[in-house]
């Protein structure tokens, strides 16, 4: 049974928001031993530029999500349950990315760095799988889209889609060579989810 995307789309707003939210918490105000004068602080916040970079990565990453899963709600008619559970999937995964991120905070800078962005990576392999089962949901046999979007459109997409996977996972062994390696291939996709958020899925017919 089909219902109203509204309730759908602002769940998962709010889940989105509170996930870009929490990454905020892995900075903390340095704590100073001793003196405590202005040289002393700047260098202890000059020491949380780990956590600056993956706080500022992570919220680009999130946004990005956020906006071509925006986009992406502008083409379903309604909602049924198989639709309800892949976008709930998505929605586990956008939660779990303050976790990664923390830890590729707290690691990024020592030894254990090419480990960490290796989690990291994996989890954006996790991320797009389910942007894939979110799409299939609703474009397979074009069972929740509306009428008006495009053959090409669902191609392009689905094109996208299938990239994801195979950079993210190539970004993860490439992690455990270099670290940074590894982070620029995952960033690279960027440009992909970008040029889908400046190509709109379709206009809303409501």
């Amino acid at each position: 049974m089909e219902r109203a995307t509204n309730r759908a789309e602002a769940f998962s707003d709010g889940v989105f928001a509170i996930a870009i939210t929490l990454l905020i918490l892995e900075i903390r105000v340095p704590e100073l031993d001793g003196a405590t004068g202005s040289r002393e602080l700047t260098v202890a916040l000059v020491r949380l530029w780990p956590s600056l970079f993956a706080f500022l990565f992570s919220f680009f990453v999130i946004l990005v999500m956020w906006i071509n899963h925006h986009e992406f709600m502008r083409w379903v008619k309604g909602c049924d349950y198989k639709f309800l559970f892949a976008n709930g999937l998505v929605l586990l995964f956008v939660t779990f990315v303050p976790f990664p991120t923390a830890v590729v905070a707290r690691y990024l800078g020592t030894g254990a760095a090419r480990a960490a962005v290796a989690f990291y990576c994996g989890t954006f392999v996790c991320i797009s799988l389910a942007y894939q089962v979110l799409f299939q949901s609703v474009a397979r046999g074009r069972r929740l889209t509306h009428d008006h979007i495009p053959e090409e459109t669902l191609n392009r997409v689905r094109r996208a889609y299938r990239i994801g996977p195979i950079v993210y996972s190539v970004s993860t062994l490439v992690a455990f060579w270099s670290a940074w390696a590894g982070l620029l291939l995952c960033a690279s996709l960027w440009i992909l989810w970008t040029r889908l958020c400046y190509h709109p899925y379709g206009n809303r017919h409501d």
